[in-house]
């Protein structure tokens, strides 16, 4: 089995691997545990999970079945906007450290803004968590440019990340912007557009020339550009290694903005209707 470790991006003094193991949405359950702990075997040393995805449990499982230690693998979760009261916060994150089977996290995030609790109150906990040991290190997701400039203003602790929706078919330019300018990383969910990409014409003739999939050059696309992170997820072993085997190769300028002006589609795919912030346009 090849081993393909990913390099690293650094911030606020962390290195978290520029390529994840993202577990939201497993449809055949029963194997998720062999997919976590194969991705570790692939070369993966972070893996992105949350309590809502219900898959804490199976990256717990994963992580014990493999033969690293638990100091080599990042592992990030994510406390739901259903609990982004303070004393709820804290019960969220303890239920998803008996289930993960682990006493800390490298990276804790809120999920989703919760527009019915103070934004203070959530940090605070968040903070809590950090100060505490809980989590290295904490972060925010699905946050636009004004709730990212109010959260950096608000908590007391460094913020790390903001993991957003962000693919070759959404343009994210503000918010990855205010993300540059308080020195957060960007992490990307959806990295491939559920699939979408993988059909783009354009994609795959970029992929054609260089002998990769189109998997491959959408990923690429995201991580060439500065401080990107994805978290692809993967749901056979040859998917998992095609997502991580994407640094023996380089985009040419011209490539890169020829994907980039795919974005003018604006197709974003994760926009729940019950939780959803008024996005920021480009």
């Amino acid at each position: 089995m090849q081993t393909i470790e990913a390099p690293t991006l650094s911030a606020q003094g962390a290195q978290i691997p520029a390529v994840g193991y993202g577990t939201m949405l497993f449809p055949v359950p029963e194997r998720a545990v062999e997919l976590i702990a194969g991705s570790l075997e692939h070369g993966y040393r972070h893996i992105d999970t949350a309590r809502k995805y219900g898959s804490e449990k199976w990256v717990g499982e994963g992580i014990r079945a493999s033969s690293l230690p638990r100091k080599d693998i990042w592992v990030t979760t994510k406390v739901t906007e259903e609990n982004a009261k303070a004393g709820d916060f804290e019960r969220s994150l303890d239920t998803s450290l008996k289930a993960l089977g682990l006493d800390y996290v490298d990276l804790l995030l809120i999920h989703w803004p919760q527009p019915k609790v103070p934004l203070e109150e959530t940090l605070g906990a968040l903070a809590k968590a950090r100060r505490g040991g809980l989590a290295k290190n904490i972060g925010v997701s699905n946050f636009t440019v004004a709730l990212l400039n109010e959260a950096v203003g608000k908590c007391s602790e460094p913020l790390f990340t903001n993991q957003i929706e962000y693919h070759a078919y959404i343009r994210q330019d503000k918010v990855i912007a205010a993300c540059r300018k308080h020195g957060l990383l960007v992490t990307c969910h959806v990295p491939l557009a559920r699939g979408a990409v993988l059909k783009d014409p354009l994609i795959r003739d970029v992929a054609t020339s260089h002998g990769k999939t189109a998997a491959q050059v959408a990923l690429k696309w995201l991580v060439q550009q500065p401080d990107i992170v994805v978290v692809p997820r993967g749901l056979e072993h040859f998917e998992i290694q095609e997502n991580i085997d994407i640094f023996d190769f380089e985009l040419t300028a011209s490539e890169m903005s020829q994907i980039s002006g795919l974005r003018d589609r604006n197709q974003r795919l994760v926009d729940p209707e019950v939780r959803r912030p008024v996005w920021d346009e480009g």
